[in-house]
Order: structure tokens, then sequence, then C-alpha cells
């Protein structure tokens, strides 16, 4: 009746795409963050034990054939050592 309401309709608009904004961030923040807990948990358990395997062969708890057969299956490779520099055991 007084012309108050001239207008309103556009800042509603406005203020509900932020909303939509803000909420889209959240949740793909969530979405991000339980993919890199649950995606690199797998590669940092493989890291894990080829580390140990590697320690271990180190130190001549185990020799080169089983190393590599630890190593073979943990990364999928066939017949060579990841990391290792090619000289001979210790």
């Amino acid at each position: 009746m007084w012309g108050v309401h001239e207008g309103m309709g556009w800042w509603m608009l406005f203020g509900g795409l932020w909303m939509l904004l803000f909420w889209a961030i959240v949740i793909g923040a969530i979405v991000w963050a339980i993919s890199q807990v649950v995606g690199g948990g797998k590669e940092r358990r493989q890291n894990d034990a080829l580390e140990i395997a590697r320690q271990r062969y180190a130190r001549g708890a185990i020799n080169r054939e089983e190393f590599e057969r630890i190593a073979s299956e943990l990364t999928g490779t066939e017949g060579t050592i990841p990391g290792a520099g090619g000289g001979a055991p210790p």
C-alpha cells in the first residue's frame, strides 16, 4: 500500500542463492574430507607394510627372495624391488 515491499523479491532471491552456495560448500567439504579419509587409508597401509618389509630386509630377518615376494604382492609389480638402489644386501 505504501510501497514498502517493492524490490523485496530481489533481495530474497539473492539471499536464497547465498544460502544454496553456503550449503553446497559445506556438503562438498564433507564429501571431500570423507573421500580423503577413506581413499588415503588404503595407500597409507600399503606403504606402511612395504616399509616394515624394508626394515625386516635391512635387519636380515628376511632374505632377498622373501622381500621381493612381499614387495611384488604389495605393489603389484613382478621382479623389481620398489625404492631399492640395486645394491647388495647388508
